[in-house]
């Protein structure tokens, strides 16, 4: 007799609640034992994408981690995280810590039917994703279309990576400050966004506009998505012999190589330290389909070092040249995308409609590049965070920051850091553009070889 069992996806769920409620996982904050960081630890039973789960959440804490130690061999995935506030103090805050322990602890819920990274629970607005190549006055001319279509922007993410460009908005209604639900006027929109997107570039890829109601998706990790898909890891042409420049120091270092006696592919990365830096490589290996099964994290000075080691969902490790190169240039891609160039520019003032367009208006008229930005309100408060320098590759100017401000206003605008910060990547090409900029393809100092150890 033969039988035939066929397991559905809401059986594996359930399956997973029971070993979930079986193993319930274990959070334990400790700041006593280390003398300049907070410790969490997290044990839990072992899925594929917890780990970025675990990342995630302290990261949108803004919480800085300056070591981790995780292994996830086997059936538990055990984690040791040393985190600091933006400070560099420990966390004492009684809010966050009973946050963490909420939201990694029992009561969480890592269950794929409950929790993808980062899902919205409520969306009280319509989100809008925007891919295509970068252009002078881009982000200028998709705000202004959308002021002109009676959109209110309530949030954006806007990244620019060599010659490509991605952003999340979400926007409502300018009379009813709800969720735009009309299929006509949805259309519309992403008709006229489409269109400017294209523009008249003659780029091999396409431009993509996508207008929804539903965002399951964390937006950082939407945007690497977006923009892995529209293949940015991919240099442009005439890029390959960029000369060197100061920048290219801080240029991350990959290596991939294979320890063929334990199956595993070790990935070994070099790089300036930043915010949001291991969230950034991890959604990568994660999205690409690989699980980390051991890391080791070091993130205490200047320079960040990240070693991982990997498999496929398969089981295999990296198996060709052309694979290992691939990794490289997306971990690369990866690294890049949120990189602080430029001037850092905040503003905070009363929301209104057509804030953003106006604001980039005035940038473009001043021949100011947006590298990236964060546009958030809250409580009718527009807090918003631009990263630009100078259009034509050029040091910014403080006469022209003291211009715009000037025209925005001198409290609304502020300049975070100096005019210096600028300088020491302001002598690339001449040809940046408005919706963001180019980041020059330049070797990397080390490739990885897919050998084993001796």
């Amino acid at each position: 007799m033969e039988i035939n069992m066929c397991f559905s996806p809401n059986m594996d769920d359930e399956y997973e609640k029971l070993i979930r409620r079986m193993n319930p996982p274990r959070v334990v904050i400790d700041n006593d034992s280390c003398k300049n960081a907070t410790v969490v630890r997290v044990d839990s039973a072992n899925k594929h994408g917890i780990l970025l789960e675990v990342v995630q959440v302290l990261t949108d804490l803004n919480l800085i981690i300056t070591k981790a130690y995780i292994s996830s061999d086997g059936g538990w995935f055990m984690d040791v995280f040393n985190v600091t506030d933006q400070d560099g103090n420990k966390i004492t805050d009684e809010e966050v810590l009973d946050y963490i322990h909420k939201s990694l602890g029992p009561e969480s819920c890592f269950t794929s039917s409950m929790r993808s990274v980062g899902v919205t629970p409520k969306m009280d607005h319509t989100v809008i994703e925007l891919t295509g190549s970068d252009r002078p006055g881009l982000l200028s001319e998709v705000s202004a279309v959308l002021t002109h279509l009676n959109c209110n922007v309530v949030g954006a993410e806007v990244w620019t990576h060599n010659t490509r460009a991605a952003a999340v908005m979400h926007v409502t209604d300018r009379e009813t400050n709800a969720p735009i639900t009309d299929l006509e006027r949805l259309s519309r929109i992403k008709e006229l966004l489409c269109h400017v997107l294209k523009g008249s570039n003659s780029s091999r890829r396409a431009a993509k506009t996508v207008v929804s109601h539903k965002q399951t998706t964390h937006t950082a990790r939407r945007l690497h998505q977006m923009m892995f898909a529209d293949r940015d890891y991919e240099r442009a042409p005439g890029y390959e012999m960029a000369e060197a420049s100061e920048d290219e120091k801080q240029r991350p270092m990959v290596e991939v190589v294979n320890w063929y006696d334990k199956d595993y592919s070790v990935v070994t990365i070099r790089s300036k330290d930043r915010p949001k830096l291991l969230f950034d490589t991890v959604c990568t290996l994660t999205d690409m389909q690989y699980v980390v099964f051991h890391a080791n994290i070091n993130a205490e000075g200047p320079e960040a070092y990240q070693d991982y080691y990997i498999r496929h969902l398969d089981g295999s490790p990296v198996n060709s040249d052309a694979e290992r190169q691939r990794m490289i240039q997306c971990l690369e891609a990866a690294i890049e995308r949120r990189v602080s160039e430029g001037l850092k520019l905040e503003l905070c003032t009363t929301d209104r409609v057509g804030l953003l367009s106006d604001v980039t208006r005035i940038f473009r008229e001043n021949s100011l590049t947006v590298m990236r930005a964060e546009v958030t309100t809250k409580d009718g408060k527009a807090i918003n965070t631009f990263y630009v320098r100078d259009a034509s590759g050029y040091p910014v100017d403080a006469k022209t920051i003291d211009s715009i401000r000037q025209v925005i206003g001198q409290t609304i605008l502020k300049v975070k850091g100096g005019l210096e910060d600028s300088k020491a990547v302001a002598q690339e090409s001449t040809t940046r553009f408005l919706f963001g900029g180019l980041f020059k393809s330049r070797s990397f100092v080390n490739f990885g070889l897919v050998r084993s150890y001796s």
